[in-house]
């Protein structure tokens, strides 16, 4: 892509496609995948990076009043300025097909001098974040609600730093009574052209069971809203900014673009680009750039896209408590799932967040829960009767080769996904061999093991001060025949696992490791959890070693 066909693209229609800050390219490996692999896409934009780190919001940090329509509450999540410039310094060394439009955010004109120096000479565009409807004071839509203030940024940002290499593009809210008055303040001040629009509001998003805001942040609940609802503001605000700054600047236009007669709106309505964000939560990854083809080719996408709405809450009752020896809290809770190995939900709690958990059998439903910050506490304090809620399935069914025997490896928490791969098993008349790494204070005892004695042989084995002793019981007997390997736990566990069983001669294709990476939407739309420029929680937590290795995934 070259910048100078983007400029005036308006005027000719051309479909240029880009990502859009804080959706889908969001880490070093999304934005490589893009480049390499998804063609269609003509600009990569990242998250909004700031000088120093920022942890964001809690979850949940992502709703849907209803299918296509979303309420976001990220807070400027980011590792910030010396953790992402040497990332993005490798991504560029190595060359990129696309534009790359580095997203930033400060909350003063000098953080933002700092990063513009910085992010300068591997950036195409810089798109200063002027728009965040839901981010702390002094940042975001703080700047760029004020024409004047605004301006003042822009322009101290072009006195500062006049050398500036990249185009500055400054990233508006709708949220204003004439947001056209504002874009032309900041290309008078220097800017060469307006991303437009974020997400429109903040706006409440209340849980219909519990009565309950859904997102956890400081401003009581409220969130940006994006999707199909906002695309008509969108198109109304690219055409009061095309009026105010004329042809020359540049515009990238976004908000609910979904569909290609989307795409041909928005550039009738003045857009050069044209940003797709959370329509992609709505595909599967391995779609992504069919899906795009299609939107630039004007093809209908309606089997590509999902009418599902995949953030709904269902309410159980705790039925059971029960404190495990090891400090394992194994909660079960009223109703049941489906839930297949690869599959995973969120437990959320009214007031207190929500984290992704594996589930430990369907039937009564049961969870594995290990204290690992202020979620699982508040976790470890429901009582019997409480009501606690569901969402999900997500992730995909594993998908595995058939095998005589099969040797399950399991450590940690992790090996509540063992029970549903026993059950998958047992179907297939698999005979197994299960294995599982306890503490020293557990005492030997699993907290799954009578469930797990069902599948098959079982061996508890203490680690007595040394994490992953259970990995001294491999040999090279395990790797004789038709078997097949499953591993769950910790990732540097499962990699050691993974690497003995290899140098034994079991076959990388035949051992299953099972990547419960960090998620915090579980849509696809956050890349929280990207391992190997994969997204387990649309495509499923199981890998082969062979396809972790090849896409040099971090375990």
């Amino acid at each position: 892509m070259d910048l100078k066909a983007l400029r005036h693209n308006h005027l000719k229609g051309i479909p240029v496609l880009a990502t859009v800050s804080g959706v889908a390219s969001t880490k070093k490996e999304l934005i490589e995948l893009f480049d390499k692999k998804i063609p269609a896409i003509d600009i990569i934009t990242t998250k909004s990076f700031q000088v120093t780190p920022n942890p964001g919001n809690r979850e949940p940090i992502v709703c849907s009043p209803e299918a296509g329509n979303f309420g976001n509450s990220v807070g400027l999540r980011n590792p910030g300025m010396d953790v992402i410039l040497p990332e993005i310094r490798e991504i560029r060394e190595k060359g990129m097909r696309a534009l790359l439009n580095i997203s930033l955010s400060a909350s003063n004109p000098e953080d933002f001098i700092t990063l513009v120096k910085a992010f300068d000479q591997y950036a195409d565009m810089l798109e200063l974040n002027f728009s965040c409807p839901h981010a702390a004071a002094g940042f975001g839509a703080s700047i760029g609600s004020d024409a004047a203030i605004a301006a003042s940024y822009v322009e101290a940002i072009c006195k500062a730093y006049p050398e500036r290499k990249t185009l500055l593009i400054v990233k508006l809210t709708p949220n204003v009574p004439d947001i056209g008055a504002i874009a032309k303040a900041v290309i008078d001040a220097g800017a060469d052209g307006i991303a437009a629009i974020n997400t429109v509001g903040p706006k409440l998003y209340i849980e219909p069971h519990s009565g309950k805001p859904i997102l956890n942040n400081k401003l009581g609940g409220k969130g940006g809203a994006s999707g199909e609802w906002v695309h008509e503001e969108a198109l109304e605000a690219v055409r009061a900014i095309r009026k105010a700054i004329g042809d020359d600047p540049i515009i990238l236009g976004m908000g609910g673009v979904t569909r290609p007669e989307d795409v041909k709106a928005m550039l009738s309505a003045g857009a050069d680009s044209v940003g797709i964000g959370s329509a992609l939560s709505r595909v599967m990854p391995t779609k992504w750039q069919d899906y795009l083809e299609a939107m630039k080719s004007g093809k209908d996408v309606s089997s590509l896209l999902s009418d599902k709405n995949m953030l709904v809450y269902t309410p159980h009752t705790v039925l059971k408590k029960e404190i495990h020896s090891s400090g394992v809290l194994i909660l079960t809770l009223s109703g049941s799932m489906e839930c297949k190995p690869g599959e995973f939900v969120f437990i959320w709690l009214p007031g207190s967040g929500e984290k992704p958990f594996s589930v430990a059998v369907n039937e009564p439903l049961t969870f594995l829960i290990k204290k690992r910050g202020a979620f699982t506490e508040a976790l470890f304090e429901v009582k019997e009767g409480d009501t606690v809620y569901t969402r999900g399935l997500y992730g995909s069914p594993m998908e595995y080769q058939k095998s005589e025997r099969a040797l399950l490896i399991g450590g940690g928490t992790g090996a509540a996904v063992l029970p549903l791969i026993g059950e998958t098993l047992k179907k297939d008349s698999t005979v197994m061999d299960i294995r599982v790494g306890v503490t020293a204070e557990s005492a030997g005892k699993d907290p799954l093991q009578d469930v797990l004695e069902g599948y098959g042989t079982y061996l508890s084995v203490a680690d007595d001060g040394k994490p992953g002793r259970v990995l001294d019981t491999i040999t090279a007997k395990d790797t004789e025949g038709d078997v097949s390997a499953y591993i769950v736990g910790p990732g540097k566990m499962m990699e050691k696992a993974a690497m003995i069983l290899e140098s034994l001669g079991l076959s990388d294709e035949r051992i299953y490791l099972s990547m419960e990476k960090n998620t915090m939407c579980g849509i696809g739309m956050c890349g929280e959890c990207v391992c190997g420029g994969h997204l387990p929680c649309k495509e499923g937590t199981f890998f082969t070693w062979k396809v972790l290795k090849e896409n040099g995934a971090e375990l």
